[in-house]
């Protein structure tokens, strides 16, 4: 198994949750957030698997991601599966880009996996800055959605998901099993910080429950020697225990 961060950059993140790219050695003292944004690239004997999407951002007609994963030695047409987490814009916006009217998809041969009472939550929450309206409409007219509604359960043989809420009430987390167990649990630990300090983080739908899944969580990875994956951390994409 070949884990692979797919980093698009580092951000400031106002309270609008509006993403400005931070230029290398650039330091910003204006309240804003900073993190990375890095899906991560899966290889396996059986699928090249993404862990969520990204901002999806595009540069002269051509996603941002195409060339991350061509710098790896992938290209766009080879991912077989996309499980995402939850559906923030900063997770869910690389499914595609509108052109016009036209929705244009990144990944149209690959099959996409969304938990669908998230899709439901996601659709009543129009006037919240995290969502993009726009992308997540398109959603039930693509027919490479398989629409998750099980707590927990297998996608392979490898790939197993839980329903935890903590984040977003209908957020999951993903562990691919083999020789290793690699544990990705987006924004419920998107940062080796958040390992430090048991903290209640008010930006969580319910942060008491994801700082208890976050003690559970790093007991189990130093018990069974986990890879972690930290999808803003800026310094630390993958923890080894």
């Amino acid at each position: 198994m070949k884990v692979i961060p797919l980093k698009e950059g580092r951000f400031a993140v106002n309270k609008q949750k509006e993403f400005t790219r931070l230029q290398q050695g650039e330091r910003i003292d204006d309240g804003r957030l900073k993190m990375a944004i890095q899906p991560f690239l899966i290889q396996t004997d059986n699928d090249i698997i993404l862990f969520d999407l990204g901002l999806g951002i595009v540069q002269d007609g051509k996603p941002l991601m195409y060339e991350l994963l061509e710098d790896e030695g992938v290209f766009p047409h080879q991912i077989t599966k996309i499980v995402l987490s939850h559906l923030h814009k900063d997770h869910l916006d690389g499914i595609g880009h509108f052109s016009g009217n036209e929705f244009i998809p990144h990944f149209p041969e690959a099959t996409l996996y969304i938990q669908k009472r998230e899709f439901d939550f996601a659709l009543t929450q129009k006037e919240t800055y995290s969502y993009n309206s726009k992308i997540l409409e398109i959603l039930p007219s693509l027919s490479n959605i398989v629409w998750m509604e099980e707590d927990k359960g297998q996608i392979t043989e490898e790939l197993f998901f839980e329903v935890t809420g903590g984040h977003t009430p209908f957020h999951q987390v993903f562990w691919m099993r083999g020789q290793q167990t690699v544990f990705y649990a987006a924004d419920n630990l998107p940062q080796k910080g958040y390992l430090d300090y048991a903290i209640a983080y008010k930006t969580d739908y319910d942060g008491k429950h994801a700082m208890e899944l976050r003690k559970e969580w790093q007991t189990l990875a130093e018990k069974e020697h986990w890879m972690v994956l930290l999808y803003h951390d800026m310094k630390t994409p993958i923890l080894y225990y």
